[in-house]
């Protein structure tokens, strides 16, 4: 017998009530056992120490183990995926990162949508990277790269650790807004990239802060300019290429995302705690070192901003042709 119209919506609503109350109580709970952390790149990244970092101030702040699990693989995108297909309860949180928002044009055919299937918590840093070149190269400025490049077209070779990663989209910006030939020489991580630029074997690198700050402390390699809009407070002597190509900026960022579907409770929760570590010293303290630059803000913030980055690299990635290895 057919329910009376009545009576069905007063069913709904009790449905829609009880389902909101099942969410109230979990976040309510949560967390009530430990969390799983994944970061879709390899152990020592900079990914992999900055969350190391929040994970442990969440741990101690939320009263369970928020446990960082290291899954590198395809640019990223095996632990992105793992992420994607766990249940959307709060316990498993995706390490996001800069390469997230590139591999949305890099790999077309991926089995996940990033943007649709990943809800972001919230961001935690931006990280520039520094153009550097070998010391073999005559420029000391940028406009002297440029038009020592213009004089040497397809002569200098441009290191990255990866075809698509942040270094090489990087690079490729450059070479598109200054109208330079650079010949990109991908390797399989910054270790060997940075191996073959200290020897001379490639001329210029654009490399994220904490990896590129030793060798130019060292004098082994000339910065000519950072990626921020700015300066940064670990390189303050160096202006940003943006002062010679107004609107160039690249950053590697990481953030935190969720399965889309985790209760909006958790995810104000996560965002709240995550800022509040944010704001410590000691934590502002140890990502200056690292040579990021502090995001916080609410969850729609962080998902604007993950839009943005995802047009403006999938444009230089169509412009490019750059093809996935």
């Amino acid at each position: 017998m057919p329910l009376p119209r009545r009576d069905f919506l007063q069913l709904s609503a009790c449905a829609a009530a009880l389902a909101s109350s099942g969410r109230i109580a979990l976040a309510e709970t949560y967390p009530s056992r430990p969390v799983r952390v994944i970061v879709p790149q390899a152990p020592a990244s900079s990914t992999d120490i900055t969350t190391r970092l929040i994970a442990q101030w969440l741990s101690e702040h939320l009263g369970q183990q928020f446990v960082v699990e290291d899954r590198p693989g395809v640019g990223g995108n095996i632990g992105t995926e793992a992420v994607v297909r766990s249940p959307p309860d709060g316990y498993t949180i995706l390490a996001v990162n800069g390469q997230n928002a590139i591999n949305t044009a890099l790999y077309p055919d991926l089995t996940f949508n990033f943007i649709r299937d990943i809800a972001p918590v919230a961001g935690i840093h931006r990280v520039p990277l520094v153009m550097e070149v070998h010391p073999s190269v005559p420029a000391k400025t940028v406009p002297e790269f440029i038009a020592y490049a213009k004089a040497n077209p397809g002569k200098i070779n441009m290191a990255s650790a990866g075809i698509g990663g942040p270094q090489h989209v990087a690079g490729e910006l450059f070479k598109a807004m200054a109208g330079v030939n650079l010949v990109h020489v991908p390797y399989r991580g910054t270790t060997p990239a940075i191996t073959d630029l200290l020897a001379g074997q490639v001329q210029v690198m654009f490399d994220v802060t904490p990896t590129a700050l030793p060798q130019i402390k060292s004098g082994k390699l000339r910065p000519l300019g950072v990626t921020s809009m700015t300066r940064i407070d670990v390189l303050p002597e160096l202006p940003p290429i943006a002062d010679y190509l107004p609107g160039y900026e690249a950053y590697g960022w990481i953030g935190a995302g969720v399965p889309t579907g985790t209760p909006s409770a958790i995810i104000e929760m996560l965002n709240k705690e995550i800022n509040a570590g944010l704001a410590d010293p000691q934590i502002r303290s140890r990502l200056a070192d690292l040579g990021g630059i502090v995001m916080a803000g609410s969850p729609a913030d962080f998902g604007k901003f993950i839009a943005s980055e995802t047009e403006k690299w999938s444009k230089v990635i169509r412009d490019a042709h750059i093809k996935a290895e």
